[in-house]
């Protein structure tokens, strides 16, 4: 398993400093990916890497906005995809996304 990196599921928290600074879905998004990037990076992967990614939604509305936000950071295939919307997230944020990666 040496080879298959399990990413759990990552909200927009700055690691900076352990809070949630996005005002919107877009930001929001771009900082889940953002955190996405920097552990893929530590692993020696990239958006290139990734063979599924589970995407919570705390209202399917926002499909749309995460979508094309997401939709940047990945060249050629996407990965396989699952999108749920859910009761509540961690610090009432709007977006988690979860990753597997292999190389």
């Amino acid at each position: 398993m040496n080879n298959i990196l399990f990413i759990s599921g990552q909200i927009a928290i700055n690691p900076a400093n352990g809070n949630v600074e996005a005002k919107d879905i877009i930001a929001e998004t771009h900082q889940v990916m953002h955190n996405l990037k920097t552990i893929l990076a530590e692993a020696k992967m990239d958006f290139n890497n990734v063979a599924q990614t589970t995407i919570f939604l705390s209202d399917m509305s926002l499909f749309a906005t995460v979508n094309e936000v997401y939709g940047k950071y990945f060249s050629g295939d996407f990965p396989a995809r699952e999108t749920v919307a859910v009761k509540g997230l961690p610090k009432n944020v709007n977006v988690e996304i979860s990753m597997i990666a292999a190389k």
